[in-house]
C-alpha cells in the first residue's frame, strides 16, 4: 500500500479512539536505524503547508512595536532574576531579535533561552530592520515553521491538530518526511517506520518499504 493510502488508513484508525474534550495534537514519529546521532547532526526548520497554530511570539527590539510583544533593551536588566526568565521563556512559542541586539540576547538570555531551544536564530529569528514588513513576513514564517532535531533515534514531531483536515495533516506528514529523507545520510534505508498518534491515543505504526 503506497505511503499516502497507508497514512489515511492510520488517520482513520485514530478517528475511532474516544472523544476528548480538547483538540487533540498530532504526533508523527520517525524511528531510525543505522544513523549516528553523534555524527550525523539534525537541527533545522522546515515550513508546513498547513499551519497548526498560532504561536506566541516575543521579540527583542530597539525600541516598542504596536504589531509584536516587545521586550527592549533597557528592559533587559529585569531578566537577572532568574525566575523572571524562566516565566519569559515558558511565556513565548518563540524569539526574534533585531541583529544589532543579538550580542546582548546571548550574554542575558542565551543560558535559558539555548537549552529550551527558542534562541533566536539565523535560520529563523533575526531581523536586520523592524519595520513592519518584515516582521510580518517573519511571523507568518514562523508560524508555519517547525523545527526538525534529532536528538536520539527517533524524530518526534507536532505536525498537526485532530481538528484539521485529514488531507491537510497527510500533506504536512508528506512535506516533512521528504525533507527529513533529503538530510538522512542513507535515505529511506536510515528509516525504521514511522508512527503516528493523537495526544492520548495508542501510536499507529507504518512500514516504509
Amino acid at each position: 500500500m503506497e505511503f499516502k493510502k497507508q497514512l489515511q488508513t492510520a488517520l482513520d484508525e485514530l478517528r475511532k479512539g474516544k472523544e476528548r474534550k480538547f483538540d487533540q495534537t498530532v504526533d508523527l514519529i520517525i524511528n531510525l536505524q543505522k544513523f549516528d546521532v553523534r555524527k550525523s547532526q539534525m537541527n533545522l526548520f522546515t515550513t508546513l503547508p498547513h499551519k497548526i497554530k498560532e504561536k506566541k511570539i516575543g521579540a527583542f527590539l530597539e525600541s516598542q512595536n504596536p504589531i509584536i510583544e516587545t521586550i527592549t533593551l533597557d528592559k533587559f536588566k529585569l531578566y537577572s532574576d532568574k525566575t523572571k526568565l524562566k516565566k519569559l521563556v515558558k511565556k513565548y512559542d518563540f524569539f526574534i531579535a533585531q541583529a544589532s541586539l543579538m550580542p546582548k540576547v546571548a550574554t542575558t538570555f542565551g543560558r535559558v533561552l539555548g537549552p529550551a531551544g527558542k534562541m533566536p536564530s539565523p535560520q529563523l529569528g533575526i531581523i536586520m530592520n523592524a519595520d513592519a514588513k518584515s516582521i510580518n513576513d517573519l511571523k507568518k514564517k514562523i508560524n508555519n515553521s517547525i523545527k526538525i532535531r534529532a536528538k536520539e533515534a527517533s524524530i518526534k514531531l507536532a505536525i498537526g491538530k485532530q481538528s484539521m483536515k485529514d488531507e491537510d495533516i497527510i500533506e504536512n506528514i508528506l512535506s516533512v518526511y521528504s525533507t527529513i529523507l533529503k538530510e538522512l545520510p542513507k535515505d529511506k534505508d536510515n528509516v525504521k517506520n514511522i508512527e503516528i498518534k493523537f495526544t492520548m491515543t495508542k501510536p499507529q505504526k507504518i512500514q516504509i518499504k
